[in-house]
């Protein structure tokens, strides 16, 4: 599985968001998390539903970032929650079925919390040297990886300084897949 997260600051020069997007939906990216953290509720309400009007050959799942209300106000198949979040199961009540929520997770704490509240995956990470951004966080390598995926039963995708070339290694870790900004920002 590949979740591509979106963040149009470090798209390369003359990239459009939406253009890109589209390229990833064609491509048959399975997710695609809208991360522009930024923008107003609006603004990020009217990127979505541009977003859900794309040609969407494989059904790929459109996620909003940390905002519930933007995303079920504009239809989209799910959000990504931060760490330290109202627990998912808060959110279930007020979500259609089949509505996904997922949980960014940096410990093996975190990871077997989220699945206990609800949640129906989990990023986790740093695996790697992150490509996009500075963090003050250690990777956790494959090992961790590793760690954080036998502890549970829901799907865990890798996050952080995921390239083409280290993918395998992360999904012979048992990884259900990656989620990632430069790998799928690059054309």
């Amino acid at each position: 599985m590949q979740c591509y997260i979106t963040d149009r600051r470090t798209l390369p020069a003359q990239t459009d968001l939406l253009d890109n997007i589209a390229r990833n939906l064609r491509a048959g990216v399975e997710w695609i998390q809208i991360r522009e953290k930024d923008l107003s509720a609006r603004e990020l309400f009217d990127l979505t539903a541009l977003v859900l009007e794309l040609p969407n050959p494989q059904q790929s799942k459109i996620l909003v970032n940390t905002r519930v209300d933007v995303a079920l106000a504009a239809g989209a198949n799910g959000v990504h929650l931060p760490g330290r979040s109202p627990a998912p199961q808060r959110w279930r009540a007020c979500s259609p079925k089949g509505f996904l929520i997922g949980v960014s997770c940096h410990t093996l704490d975190e990871v077997r919390a989220a699945e206990q509240e609800g949640a129906d995956y989990v990023v986790f990470g740093p695996v790697f040297e992150p490509r996009s951004k500075v963090t003050a966080l250690e990777p956790r390598g494959l090992k961790g990886l590793a760690e954080a995926v036998r502890a549970v039963r829901m799907p865990v995708l890798a996050l952080s300084g995921i390239t083409h070339e280290n993918t395998p290694d992360c999904m012979r870790a048992g990884a259900a897949g990656v989620a990632a900004i430069s790998l799928f920002q690059s054309c």
